[in-house]
């Protein structure tokens, strides 16, 4: 709700058009309790989704996931899926921004982490590493975006911090 809240600011003052994208679900069956009300009791995913939002900034596609946890220690990578990577890595090779927004809901803290340094952590585990990122290096590693009243996940600073310096 804060990267929404966040984006419609971006939207309103016209820093960016990044938006949350739909997961796309077949609808199987509908029970209709009244004329004017319909409820879905049965659907499908029509195909695995790629990332959560994407969009335009200054003149670049920008694509990410978001992403939280409850965890004290570390974030889980069995928390992405291969085709959301490839989609990522995809998209990143032809020039658009990529990244992961993680919350860390137990100390209030949310952080971007760049593509780059994600793929490090996600190729590691293939080749006997760990199948999490501590919490301490994604402190040390990401971006800590600062909570703030309007933009509640101002994450286009640390994006202009990270890929236009």
């Amino acid at each position: 709700a804060d990267i929404n809240m966040t984006n419609q600011y971006y939207l309103d003052v016209n820093r960016g058009v990044i938006h949350k994208k739909p997961t796309p679900v077949q609808i199987v069956n509908v029970h209709y309790p009244k004329r004017s009300a319909a409820v879905i009791t049965e659907g499908y995913f029509k195909q695995a989704s790629t990332t959560d939002y994407n969009g335009i900034y200054r003149g670049k596609y920008i694509d990410f996931e978001a992403k939280e946890t409850k965890s004290r220690t570390s974030f889980p990578l069995s928390n992405f899926h291969e085709h959301q990577m490839n989609h990522l890595k995809s998209v990143h090779h032809h020039g658009a921004i990529c990244f992961i927004i993680i919350r860390f809901t137990v100390y209030n803290e949310t952080y971007l982490l760049t593509l780059e340094k994600l793929l490090s952590y996600w190729n590691d585990q293939f080749n006997g590493g760990k199948k999490s990122i501590s919490y301490g290096n994604i402190k040390e590693y990401g971006y800590l975006i600062p909570f703030k009243y309007q933009v509640r996940v101002d994450y286009l600073d640390i994006v202009d911090q990270s890929y236009f310096k």
